[in-house]
Parts: C-alpha cells; structure tokens; sequence
C-alpha cells in the first residue's frame, strides 16, 4: 500500500541550554517520550508511544545542521520501524521578539525508501506568533507518483500563571493531487489541523500536555493512511529535557 509520509520538526536552533563547544560552535541534544508520535495531526506510531532524540551543532552565524529519529509503525507489512531526519537551515534573530528560520530537511525511512522526501521551510515568529510554510516536491502520492505538498501553519505561545507554557497551532497540509475519499465518493486534497499544549519544567524536564485533533472523517483517513484512528483526535503525554 502506497502512503504519504507527513512530518515536519520545529526547529529551535539557539536554544539556551546548548553546549558550548568553542566560541563560535554549541551543540544542543534534544530528548523526548511521547505517549505517542503525532505530526500534522497525523500518528506515526499507530497512536503507541514514542522515544526521540536529536543532536543540532549550532555556529554564532545562526547557522545550523543536524539530525533527528524516532520509532515509527504504518502498520501493514510495512518494514520501517525508524524515522531519521537530516537537516541544515539559518535563523536571524532580527531583534528579542522577531526572528526567522529558513532550511531544508530529509525524511530517511530505513528498508522503506519509497517514503523519503525532502522540504524546504521557512518560519517567521513575531512576539509569540509563528507563521511557517514546507514545501515538498517529491513525496508520493497513494499512486506511488510523486507530488507537490504545502504544510503551512500559524501558532501562538505565551506563559500562564504557575509557570505554565501555552502553545496553539492551526495548520493546513495542501496536496496536489486528491488524497482523501469520503464514504460518498468525495475526494479532498487538503485537510486542517490543530494542536493546543500545555507545558510546565519540573523536575529537570519539560512535561507536556497536548490535545491534537484533524477534520478528517473516518473514512477519509482510512482511504489513504489505512486506518481509522490515526488522525482522530487524541491526548498525548511527553516529557522532554534539551541540553
């Protein structure tokens, strides 16, 4: 069975909590649990939990390189079991509430080639808001022939009482050709969704709450990804430490 791979990562590249490698270089490494791997609103995991690590070398420039992987299960036959990812990019950090990041990353799936692609990305944030575009031109669609993707999305985040993180997004995944068949014989070519975090360190880690969810129908997320489940709306628990 032919699916489309859909990830994306947000990148945070200057984070603070990097290590200081010389006066030009730092490296960050990321870690998180997750009750389960959901990206664009979509499980990668069959809704199972998940374990992610990722290593980024940081350059004062505000250049960037590094590499991401989690566990992954599209069920079926499907051999992949590992999502690695590759990527390089540049943030300007115009002035304290302005910035932009820029790049490209690739989506490597091993013994499952067919599901590599890669993007191009640019992310604008603004005094807690974020507007982000992805681009793909080399994804396959259900029909094994490749396609154009466009994931865009706006987001919000702001601090609560209690030292308490809120985090909103609202994306949208466009596709070029039609990829979602309704029980009535109706196709689509795009679907909305949407995530709302809590988020709150303690203990030395960053714990997470997220209520994630898309406005695909059953029958829709079934015609192309296989299943039901996997773009219903759902809770998902993490906890996660950079340094």
């Amino acid at each position: 069975m032919k699916r489309t791979a859909l990830l994306a990562l947000a990148l945070a590249p200057l984070a603070c909590q990097a290590l200081e490698l010389s006066e030009t270089f730092s490296l960050q490494i990321d870690t998180t649990l997750a009750s389960d791997y959901r990206t664009r609103g979509i499980s990668q995991t069959q809704n199972d939990p998940a374990a992610q690590v990722g290593a980024t070398l940081l350059h004062s420039s505000g250049l960037y390189a590094g590499m991401w992987t989690s566990n992954v299960d599209f069920g079926f036959d499907l051999k992949t079991r590992q999502e690695v990812d590759y990527y390089a990019g540049w943030y300007w950090q115009a002035t304290d509430e302005v910035s932009l990041d820029a790049g490209y990353v690739k989506y490597a799936y091993p013994k499952e080639s067919r599901f590599n692609q890669s993007e191009v990305y640019a992310i604008l944030g603004a005094y807690g808001f974020k507007l982000a575009a992805y681009y793909s031109n080399d994804a396959e669609n259900i029909f094994g022939e490749q396609q154009d993707i466009l994931y865009s999305y706006v987001s919000y985040e702001t601090a609560l009482p209690l030292d308490v993180g809120l985090k909103l997004r609202y994306g949208r995944n466009d596709f070029k050709d039609p990829m979602f068949w309704s029980a009535s014989g109706k196709s689509e070519d795009d679907y909305h969704e949407w995530e709302a975090k809590l988020t709150r360190d303690f203990l030395g880690v960053t714990w997470g709450l997220s209520y994630i969810d898309t406005d695909l129908s059953d029958s829709e997320c079934a015609s192309n990804y296989g299943f039901t489940d996997v773009c219903s709306a759902t809770w998902v628990a993490s906890v996660s430490k950079s340094f």
